[in-house]
C-alpha cells in the first residue's frame, strides 16, 4: 500500500509533528508512505519538498494573495482564517504524478491547497482535520458560532456584517468542490471534532471516525524529575507548573488570560510557572508566582525533559482538536489540569489522569491545579496518565487503526 501524506511541514509545529510521526510509525508497519510538504526541515528522504525556486515563490505569491483577501477585514478576531481560494497551487499535478493509493491530507492552509484542488486528486482521500476549517467557511476555530451546521456569513471571526462575506464564498467553494470527489473519508482527531465535521453542511454525507493523533511512547516517557529540572536549570525545592502552546501567551483560544487568572488566586509560596511556546508578555499578569519563559521547543529531548520536570501541566484551551500537548505531557507522567470541553475530554479523566474544570471557570481551575499538586494519590495519577497514552495513543496502536481505515477506503473504491 502507497500512502502519501500532505501536510504543510514536515515536523515544525503541533499538526506536523503528529503527522510525522504518523508517517514513521507507518514504514515501521511495512507501509510505503511518503509526504509532501511546503516546508522541509527533516533529512528524511520520503519526505518530499517544492523542489523549485519558482515553485516556492509561486505559492509565497499565493500565500500573500491568500492573506491580503481576509486582511480586507479590519474588524476580524485573533483565530487564524485561511480563505484557500487562491487557484494554480501546482500541487495536485505532483499528488497525481505520484500515483498513491490513498493521499491523507492533514493541515494543508497557508494557501497550500487550494480548494478547487480537492476535486482534481485522484485517489481516494483521507482528511485528519487538525482544527474546524475543513468544515467551516475558512475560520479554523468558529469560537462557538456553530453556523458551519448550515452555511457561513456574517462570520463572527472575521467581524463581518455582511452575509455574503468571505465566509459565505468560501463555505460555497467547498460545498461545490467536494461534491465532486467520490471518495473522501473524514478522520476527527476527538470525538468533539468528530461530532463536529458530522453535524456540518459540508461533510454530514460522507464517513467520518475518530482516530486521534499519535505519540512514540518510548521518545516520550517519564524521566527522574531531579535529573530534568537540573538539565533545564529549573528550582529544585519547587512545584512546578507548566503551561505551553504554540503562540501560548498571545493566542486567546489558548486560554492563558484564564490561566492568569486561576494563578492570581494560588499562594505564590513554593509555586512556580514554567511557559513554552510564548514569549513573556509586555503586560504583567497580576499573578504572584515567579515565571520562567523558554521560548519555542521544538525537539523531543527538550520537551520530555520539561515535561518530566513538572508536576502538573496546565491546558486551558477553550476549543482544542486533540491537545497535543497534553497528551505528551501525560505520556511522561505528568497529571493535566484541563477545561472539560472540546477535545481535551478525550485525554483527562476528572481524578484519574488530571482533573477537568468545569469550563470556562477560573477558580475551578485553581482548584484543580491545588488538588494534583496536594493529592496525596499522586504517583498514581501519573500512572495512570502513562497508562492511557500507552493504550489508545501510542504510535503503533494508532497507525494500525489508520491502516485499517485505509484498507476499508481501498476495498470501496474498488466495490464502486
Amino acid at each position: 500500500m502507497n500512502v502519501l501524506i500532505i501536510n504543510s511541514s514536515d515536523i515544525k509545529g503541533g499538526a506536523a509533528r503528529a503527522t510525522y510521526r504518523l508517517h514513521e510509525a507507518l514504514l515501521k508497519l511495512g507501509i510505503e508512505s511518503h509526504m509532501l510538504v511546503d516546508t522541509k526541515l527533516s533529512d528524511d528522504y520520503r519526505v518530499i519538498e517544492q523542489d523549485s525556486n519558482i515553485g516556492k515563490g509561486i505559492a509565497l505569491i499565493r500565500r500573500i494573495l491568500d492573506r491580503l483577501l481576509v486582511n480586507t477585514y479590519k474588524l476580524r478576531s485573533k483565530t487564524y482564517f485561511s480563505s484557500s481560494l487562491v487557484p494554480f497551487s501546482g500541487l495536485v499535478k505532483r499528488i497525481n504524478a505520484l500515483n498513491p493509493d490513498i493521499v491523507h491530507l492533514h493541515w494543508v492552509n497557508k494557501a497550500m491547497l487550494s480548494i478547487s484542488d480537492i476535486a482534481a486528486i485522484k485517489a481516494p482521500i483521507v482528511w485528519s482535520l487538525h482544527d474546524m476549517w475543513a468544515f467551516t467557511g475558512g475560520c479554523h476555530y468558529d469560537e462557538g458560532c456553530g453556523a458551519f451546521e448550515r452555511a457561513c456569513g456574517e462570520c463572527k471571526v472575521l467581524g463581518s456584517n455582511k452575509a455574503n462575506d468571505l465566509s459565505c464564498k468560501v463555505f460555497k467553494k467547498k460545498l461545490a468542490t467536494y461534491a465532486e470527489h467520490p471518495n473522501l473519508t473524514v478522520v476527527g482527531l476527538s470525538r468533539w471534532l468528530a461530532d463536529c465535521a458530522s453535524k456540518s453542511k459540508l461533510f454530514k454525507k460522507r464517513q467520518i471516525v475518530c482516530l486521534p493523533n499519535p505519540i512514540d511512547t518510548s521518545v516520550y516517557s517519564p524521566l527522574d524529575k531531579r535529573t530534568a529540572r537540573d538539565l533545564l536549570g529549573l528550582p529544585m525545592d519547587k512545584k512546578l507548573i507548566l503551561f505551553g502552546a504554540m503562540n501560548a501567551t498571545s493566542d486567546p483560544r489558548k486560554g492563558y488570560g484564564e490561566l492568569c487568572e486561576a494563578l492570581m488566586q494560588l499562594e505564590g509560596e513554593g509555586l512556580e510557572l514554567v511557559v513554552f511556546g510564548g514569549s513573556k508578555p509586555e503586560i504583567q499578569q497580576g499573578f504572584k508566582l515567579k515565571a520562567h519563559y523558554l521560548g519555542q521547543l521544538h525537539d523531543d529531548v527538550t520537551l520530555r525533559a520539561l515535561y518530566s520536570a513538572a508536576d502538573v501541566m496546565v491546558v486551558p484551551s477553550k476549543q482544542e482538536a486533540f491537545g497535543q500537548t497534553a497528551s505528551e505531557s501525560m505520556s511522561c507522567g505528568t497529571p493535566v489540569v484541563a477545561f472539560a470541553c472540546t477535545g481535551l475530554l478525550d485525554l483527562v479523566e476528572h481524578l484519574k489522569t488530571g482533573y477537568l474544570a468545569k469550563p470556562y471557570n477560573t477558580v475551578d481551575l485553581a482548584a484543580g491545579i491545588e488538588w494534583v499538586l496536594h493529592t496525596p494519590n499522586y504517583q498514581e495519577l501519573s500512572i495512570n496518565a502513562r497508562e492511557k497514552v500507552l493504550n489508545e495513543f501510542d504510535s503503533s496502536v494508532v497507525a494500525k487503526q489508520y491502516i485499517q481505515l485505509y484498507e476499508s477506503v481501498l476495498e470501496k473504491q474498488d466495490y464502486d
